[in-house]
């Protein structure tokens, strides 16, 4: 009697998983709850949702709602602790997390120091940085923040450390840093500033050119036309503009703006 019990137990057991399916949403705890929609299940009894996990912990909060809050608080999770939310659920339907993007990093760094020295190597220090997010290195020049690399976040609450090589242009250099969370709202530290008297004004020749254009120095460089459209762009002493259509253009480089006409 106790085998044929079990036997219809463990079938029973088997069928119902058959029949069920998770859901697995991971990121990290920002202070906020999740909502989740729970539908009816596929067979029109009861809900859809039979069990959510939270970092492998079974969540106590009423289930047996079409819609319901799953209160994270309970799990004495620190800011920026990681978090697997497990939700399980009946086949035939299919529940939804209302606001997962409350479990996206965010960016909340602060920089205690930033600073860029003559050899070209940009430092910055931050903490309370909550989740890992790439930091965009920016440098001011042609009238414009451009991006010149991008640095991989630690996303530790305490100390962190960051070096960056850049291309140093004559007269005054600017920097930032920047992070965009999933509110796509940048964040910017303070700038790192840096004047170079040691490198001279880069200049060009010819000015009519045909074939190339040459530097006196190594430089990044931009080319638009007239109509404002990116047609080259690089970094060096030289530039082939064999494939350029003949008029009239500007370029950005060192720390200059100019204009030239292709003959």
């Amino acid at each position: 009697m106790k085998r044929h019990l079990l036997t219809l137990f463990l079938t029973f057991y088997s069928i119902f998983h058959a029949l069920s399916a998770e859901i697995t949403i991971e990121g990290i705890f920002n202070g906020e709850n999740i909502y989740i929609m729970n539908p009816f299940a596929a067979t029109g009894v009861g809900f859809c949702i039979y069990e959510v996990t939270v970092n492998g912990q079974t969540v106590t909060d009423e289930i047996n709602s079409s819609a319901f809050e799953v209160d994270l608080s309970v799990f004495q999770l620190k800011s920026g602790d990681q978090l697997v939310v497990v939700i399980k659920h009946k086949s035939g339907c299919t529940p939804k997390v209302i606001n997962p993007e409350v479990l996206n990093p965010r960016s909340t760094f602060t920089v205690t120091n930033i600073t860029v020295d003559k050899t070209g190597v940009l430092k910055w220090t931050t903490i309370e940085e909550n989740g890992s997010l790439p930091f965009t290195v920016e440098q001011f020049k042609w009238n414009k923040w451009v991006k010149v690399d991008v640095i991989q976040g630690k996303g530790k609450p305490s100390k962190s450390d960051y070096t960056c090589t850049v291309n140093l242009h004559s007269g005054e250099n600017r920097f930032r840093v920047k992070q965009i969370d999933y509110s796509k709202r940048p964040r910017y530290s303070l700038e790192a500033s840096f004047n170079n008297r040691i490198m001279a004004k880069v200049t060009f020749s010819p000015s009519k050119p045909k074939n190339e254009i040459v530097f006196s120095a190594d430089t990044a460089f931009e080319i638009y036309d007239f109509y404002g459209k990116l047609r080259k762009k690089g970094f060096g002493k030289t530039i082939n503009i064999t494939d350029l259509e003949n008029g009239d253009y500007f370029m950005n480089f060192d720390n200059e703006t100019a204009k030239f006409s292709k003959k």
